[in-house]
This record gives structure tokens, sequence and C-alpha cells, in this order.
């Protein structure tokens, strides 16, 4: 009978630590992951589909009055005062607008920036933001006339000291409510 011989151990050899850095390594990976989920949920998501329905109705018809008044603004961003100024034309001078910047994937870069009337010149508008805004945004401008509240809202690329035109493009979608 032959004798054994004694062989190094386990641990001594490459291949079981290859074998376990791989396993670490997606274990580790996996993790990661999973933290990664947890910390950044998906809030793109609506799960109340009836509502979110109604919403956009609603939204169809306060971009109609905006038509029906005939409003355009041009937005002027200021990079370095962080001043907002907004010269709107049409059937409407309310007093203050609220101009929100919104963000398609971001929630936390959305802004939101309450302009006042300027006095002195009509149509003027001013406000300011607390930082610089740039890149893809939904542009939305809200105004009360006569107890009913209009919108304009586009989707624009926001570039340094480049003004955002809104209201001069056709509303998509009325068709059926024009009728």
């Amino acid at each position: 009978m032959p004798a054994a011989t004694a062989t190094s151990p386990w641990y001594k050899h490459l291949w079981p630590w290859i074998i376990i850095g791989i396993l670490a390594c997606s274990v580790t990976l996996s993790l990661t992951m999973v933290t990664i989920a947890v910390n950044n949920p998906d809030n793109l998501v609506n799960d109340n589909y009836y509502e979110a329905g109604k919403g956009i109705n609603r939204s169809l018809e306060r971009e109609l009055l905006g038509q029906t008044l005939q409003l355009h603004a041009n937005v002027q961003l200021d990079d370095v005062t962080g001043e907002v100024n907004l010269r709107l034309s049409g059937d409407s001078r309310p007093q203050t607008l609220e101009l929100n910047l919104i963000s398609p994937t971001q929630p936390e870069k959305d802004r939101k920036v309450v302009l006042t009337r300027n006095d002195s010149e009509p149509g003027r508008y001013v406000g300011q933001l607390t930082d610089k805004i740039e890149g893809r945004r939904f542009v939305e401008l809200l105004g009360v006339e006569n107890d009913k509240t209009w919108r304009l809202f586009e989707e624009e690329q926001i570039n340094h000291d480049q003004a955002v035109l809104l209201g001069d493009e056709p509303l998509q979608g009325a068709e059926d409510l024009k009728k």
C-alpha cells in the first residue's frame, strides 16, 4: 500500500482564493446595489392613475385659458445675481406670478420663484433664484385672471444667459377640449 503524501494546506493554493475573491466581490456589489436602490427610490411612478388622469384635464384647461388670453412670456435668468426677469404679453396682468422650474428626473433640483409685477414697466415681473439653473427643465408659469388660473408650460433647455420663450409652441393634447 502506498504511503500517503502530505500536501500543503488549501489556503496556500491560488485557486481557492480566486474563487473566494469572486464570491466576495459579488456579495459586496450586490449589497452596494441594494443600498443604492433603497437610498434612491424611483419616484417617477404614480400608483394613482385615475387622479393623475383627472389632473391632466385640469392642466389642459389652464393651458387653454392661457392661449385664450394670448399669453407669451420671455424669461431671462441672470446667473450672476440670480435675478429672474420676465416679460409677459397678452391679456392678463396679475400682481404676482409663480414660475416653476421642474427637473424631469431629480425633484431636489426643482425650483419655485414668485415673481412680482414691476409697477413702472407694464408686463415686467421680477423674482430671485437661490442658485444657478442649467439643463433640461419643464418650465411652468402660473397666474390668475378673474379667479381662474392660467398656465404656460413647456419643456426647455436652459442655458447660460439665454432667454426662455413660453407660449410660442402649439398646445398638444387639447384638441378634444376645444370642441
